[in-house]
């Protein structure tokens, strides 16, 4: 068995069998048309990058109300579900599997994103020092209203409508995304819920909100096509959490009993070095959740391999290098160079740094 032969053994990933497990992450690419209507290229987008194990589709929107960035995909209203059929179609044709990211971005947004110039909502009415891309540029976010009781209510429907949409568009499954600092992780971390009611406090009532949304979208999928995404040391979008071992240990054995397809953990973020103790912290992590566990951030084709068969991880997704190639799989089984992303591209745009990264092959 070469380095890298067990990226290629299958999994079963809930109720379906990936052949590989070379995951394609979301990716954000700012393509969209202004309404969250998935544009033509997509199909051709997510087509040439079939041969991953899994594709989990780029961050997708659960209402209006959800979108915190330009040219963002949505899943809420008809021409979402009529936008996204011939990209999952095109998916399947060529042989693979997607399943659509489900995201709320709570307060990381812009009144000029939002159905009248709203406020974002989140937890607490706190401010993110962060930057979100409106048609502008880069801007600061705008200042949130925390969510209401009536506001919790419309947004567990909204959680609900958006997973039968994507029900009916025709993807294998769905992920909740409750990372990278958006509306679920705002619940989940004390650095910005300061909240005093049933959704506030305690850990058990930080995550309630999770439980509550996954009860939602496992009332359209079964659980076992059903995904949660993490980020447990995640500090990004200007979050924090006074003890994340407690918040996040408590959140991975909540998890671990619900009979999900799999848990996606972000370990590492770009351009960032994990210490030992943060390492430490995600393999004490790691032992919690029995189910299948999708490693996240700095992985190449080796250490991938290396992480599986030590049992770190059961697959592993892959962002930027599935960017820049649509065979990533096929590179890493033979051992090929990789194509190098163009950052200059990454976020809007056309067809260039899209649907252009060379195949190893000429026939794609």
């Amino acid at each position: 068995m070469t380095d890298t032969d067990i990226l290629f053994k299958p999994l079963r990933v809930g109720a379906i069998e990936l052949p590989n497990r070379v995951l394609m992450a979301p990716l954000t690419r700012n393509r969209a048309m202004p309404d969250g209507t998935p544009r033509d290229m997509a199909a051709t987008y997510y087509r040439q990058r079939a041969s991953a194990g899994l594709i989990i589709s780029e961050a997708t929107q659960i209402s209006l109300m959800a979108k915190g960035y330009k040219d963002t995909p949505g899943i809420h209203t008809d021409a979402h579900v009529a936008g996204w059929k011939p990209i999952i179609e095109a998916v399947h044709a060529a042989g693979g599997r997607i399943f659509c990211q489900l995201w709320h971005v709570g307060r990381i947004s812009h009144v000029s994103l939002l159905p009248d110039g709203a406020q974002p909502v989140s937890s607490s009415a706190i401010r993110a020092k962060a930057q979100t891309f409106t048609e502008n540029g880069f801007e600061a976010t705008s200042e949130p209203v925390a969510l209401s009781a009536d506001g919790i209510a419309g947004l567990l429907d909204d959680y609900g409508h958006a997973a039968r949409c994507a029900k009916a568009a025709g993807f294998d499954g769905v992920e909740v995304h409750a990372a990278n600092g958006y509306l679920l992780d705002q619940f989940l971390q004390d650095g910005v819920n300061k909240r005093d009611d049933g959704y506030g406090g305690s850990v058990e009532n930080r995550q309630r909100l999770l439980r509550e949304v996954l009860d939602r979208v496992c009332d359209v999928f079964p659980a076992d096509r059903v995904g949660v995404r993490l980020s447990p040391l995640g500090q990004a979008n200007d979050m924090s959490d006074s003890d994340p071992e407690e918040t996040f240990s408590a959140a991975y054995r909540m998890l671990a009993g619900r009979g999900l397809a799999y848990l996606h953990a972000i370990e590492e973020f770009y351009g960032q070095n994990t210490s030992d103790d943060d390492r430490a912290l995600l393999k004490r992590l790691r032992a919690l959740y029995d189910g299948v566990y999708l490693g996240n951030g700095g992985y190449d084709g080796a250490a991938a391999a290396t992480a599986i068969a030590q049992g770190g991880a059961d697959a592993v997704t892959f962002g930027r290098p599935f960017i820049a190639n649509p065979d990533l799989p096929e590179r890493f089984r033979i051992g090929a160079d990789l194509n190098e992303p163009d950052q200059d591209t990454f976020y809007g745009g056309d067809e260039t740094g899209y649907t252009d990264y060379p195949f190893l092959a000429s026939d794609h």
